[in-house]
């Protein structure tokens, strides 16, 4: 049989505990089974570490995994998310600025965590690092987490509208490379780059178009356009940029378990694009079911 095949369901964007998720890789991949998903990418941020996991459960269950990560990015201020799929993780570029901005995330965390404590809200970094899990890349959702279960606030989203907000005197950056030379590390380690969310103004500022006509110069291979968090007109202009730039258009749910009501193959990815994507990848081979 040809892969990938033309009636496949695939979603191209999740996340385990391993980030910011609340279940672990292989319940991540076997939900997807459950939910009709045929191939389901694992981008958890800033890490590979979920990747073998999923890949026995995606064995397991009859789910080609398709390995990713979802690459923290900063343009002038500007919040910047890069899916790269299939990159080699031991790449020693591409290694190297993913352990610096973990190395950053905890420190920021750990600043923002004694900033919101000062104010008297009932948390601790090591509370954090607890809920956590061992070797999660900590993020704000984490925090979030943890004042959910204080009961300061009644979920993730709450959080993020004032205590966590980025206009919140709480809020404290961490340092992350900017996008187009994220899009040049995943390219060098073999990895296909597509923008995730590229203009979804409600998390916060977007960039202009042109930044991702330079990631596009730099070897950005597609748009995330079918997303959620995209009102009708932010889909629609970067579905019309993703043409004018000649990049592929990519669908997926943003999976975080119970973090977010994201559900599984809400948005999907046609299979021809998928399969572009990985005869663009050099960097590792596919997870997964998926034949050799």
């Amino acid at each position: 049989m040809a892969f990938p095949d033309p009636d496949a369901v695939v979603d191209l964007h999740t996340h385990s505990c391993h980030s910011d998720g609340t279940e672990p890789p292989g319940t991540v991949v076997r939900r997807a089974a459950a939910a009709g998903l045929d191939v389901v990418a694992l981008t958890d941020h800033d890490v590979a570490t979920g990747w073998d996991e999923a890949d026995r459960a995606g064995r397991e269950a009859g789910v080609v995994v398709v390995p990713g990560i979802e690459v923290s990015c900063s343009w002038r201020g500007i919040s910047v998310h890069l899916l790269a799929y299939l990159p080699d993780p031991t790449d020693q570029a591409l290694a190297g600025e993913l352990a610096a901005s973990r190395l950053s995330r905890d420190t920021r965390m750990r600043a923002m965590v004694e900033r919101v404590a000062a104010d008297g809200y009932p948390v601790s970094y090591e509370e954090l690092v607890a809920l956590a899990g061992e070797g999660a890349t900590l993020g704000r959702p984490h925090l979030a987490d943890l004042l959910v279960s204080r009961g300061v606030v009644p979920d993730r989203d709450a959080a993020f509208v004032d205590i966590l907000s980025s206009r919140s005197r709480y809020y404290v950056a961490h340092a992350a490379p900017d996008p187009v030379r994220a899009t040049e590390l995943v390219v060098g380690a073999g990895g296909v780059a597509v923008m995730a969310h590229p203009f979804a103004g409600g998390r916060g500022r977007t960039v202009d178009d042109d930044v991702v006509a330079r990631m596009a110069q730099a070897g950005l291979a597609g748009l995330e356009v079918d997303h959620r968090d995209h009102e009708p007109d932010e889909r629609a202009h970067a579905a019309d940029l993703a043409t004018r730039l000649g990049l592929l258009r990519t669908g997926a749910s943003d999976y975080h378990g119970a973090g977010k009501p994201n559900r599984l193959g809400e948005n999907t990815t046609s299979p021809a694009v998928l399969g572009q994507i990985l005869s663009r990848a050099s960097g590792t081979a596919l997870l997964g079911a998926a034949p050799r």
